[in-house]
């Protein structure tokens, strides 16, 4: 009898799982980068589809906007002899460029850990680090310095309570994406949760891309690195002749 409870547990679960869905919209599916690109500012916004009627828990939404991933060499400075050296170092395998997530409520009260961990929501759950030398003590402080320095340029951005719920039907939020953003997709997540678990999500990309001057000196710096150095040599030596120049100019006036 336990046994037959359990079966009909595990199959009535996708079918609850399926009762709400998402209808996301942006106010832009695109981003981009030119020469005087500050930031943009994305309005995320929604609804929720249902064939059954509305369930008694309270609906939380969480959205998370990922870039990139890339890995990356943390190191570790201490003072040897009156000199700051690199002593140790840990490579995070897998690290977004870009990381925001916006809850509608406190994240450790609407979503348990292994949520989480199931679905890497959190910040730390998006990094991955494994495989960290075994003499290193504490690693996972490496990647805990990857989120505090991302943080404080803007890059890691966290916002609960930011998501306004309407009804448990209707949400919006927006998140600032800062000026110092890599170019590539940026994944675009939205979480429905109920009872601390996820009941259905959704996934759409955000496109940011360099275009005019930009996107021209990126190409050139990686298909002709040679010219691109050349060229910003040159650049150099006018700038600086210029402005020798005008001091010159200047001064004898």
């Amino acid at each position: 009898m336990r046994i037959l409870l359990a079966l009909l547990m595990l199959l009535a679960a996708p079918l609850h799982a399926a009762t709400e869905e998402v209808v996301l919209g942006l106010s832009q599916n695109r981003v981009s980068i030119t020469t005087n690109f500050d930031g943009s500012n994305i309005l995320i916004f929604g609804a929720i589809k249902r064939e059954t009627p509305l369930p008694e828990s309270d609906l939380h939404v969480i959205i998370a906007i990922a870039g990139p991933s890339e890995s990356l060499m943390v190191r570790k400075k201490d003072r040897r002899l009156g000199i700051w050296v690199n002593t140790e170092s840990v490579e995070v395998d897998a690290a977004p460029s870009f990381y925001a997530v916006a809850t509608s409520g406190p994240m450790k009260q609407i979503l348990t850990e292994i949520e989480d961990l199931r679905h890497k929501i959190s910040i730390p759950r998006a990094i991955r680090s494994v495989g960290a030398p075994m003499e290193i003590e504490n690693a996972q402080s490496f990647a805990e310095a990857v989120i505090r320095i991302r943080k404080d340029n803007g890059l890691y951005q966290v916002h609960e309570n930011s998501v306004e719920v309407a009804e448990q039907t209707l949400f919006r939020t927006s998140v600032q994406m800062p000026a110092n953003l890599t170019e590539g997709d940026y994944l675009t997540r939205v979480f429905l949760v109920r009872d601390r678990k996820v009941v259905s999500d959704f996934e759409t990309v955000i496109d940011v891309r360099k275009v005019g001057l930009e996107r021209w000196l990126y190409t050139l710096s990686r298909e002709q690195p040679l010219v691109y150095g050349l060229m910003s040599l040159f650049i150099a030596i006018a700038a600086g002749w210029g402005a020798s120049t005008a001091f010159r100019m200047l001064k004898s006036g």
